[in-house]
């Protein structure tokens, strides 16, 4: 039975370790692999960054930049809701671009502090839709 006790401690905390507290940073850049506006290949390039901060363990809100190579680049203002460590709900606004966006995404630990996201992403005024992968780093 404490072999049991033991494993478990052992896994609990390896799983604390990929998991998100509160007061935590994520530092995240990605960038459009694919979106419906895009008519050729290689046309234009879209790029983001994020700075975001839990509030709580689930819930973090953050700002950040959106770089486009065929216009402005605009300003992001985001909310992140985690349903549980790796599947999250993403809502942004693009200052600049007169843009919102909603989406869901996936983050996947390549590290202690490393994460691999992929995104999708509906733009609300344009009604676009974007698959973005990136990574992210957290700081505890």
């Amino acid at each position: 039975m404490n072999h049991f006790l033991l494993v478990s401690l052992f896994f609990s905390g390896v799983c604390f370790l990929q998991s998100h507290s509160t007061n935590d940073l994520l530092v995240h850049g990605g960038i459009d692999l694919l979106k419906t506006d895009n008519t050729n290949l290689f046309e234009k390039a879209q790029v983001g960054v994020e700075l975001n901060y839990f509030v709580v363990r689930h819930f973090a809100v953050g700002g950040g930049a959106e770089i486009w190579t065929n216009r402005e680049t605009s300003f992001a203002m985001c909310v992140r809701w985690y349903a549980n460590d790796k599947i999250f709900v993403r809502f942004r606004g693009l200052i600049g671009a007169n843009e919102a966006t909603a989406g869901v995404g996936w983050a996947k630990p390549i590290g202690q502090f490393w994460r691999f996201e992929a995104l999708g992403d509906l733009y609300l005024n344009n009604v676009d839709f974007a698959l973005r992968a990136g990574v992210s780093y957290v700081i505890r």
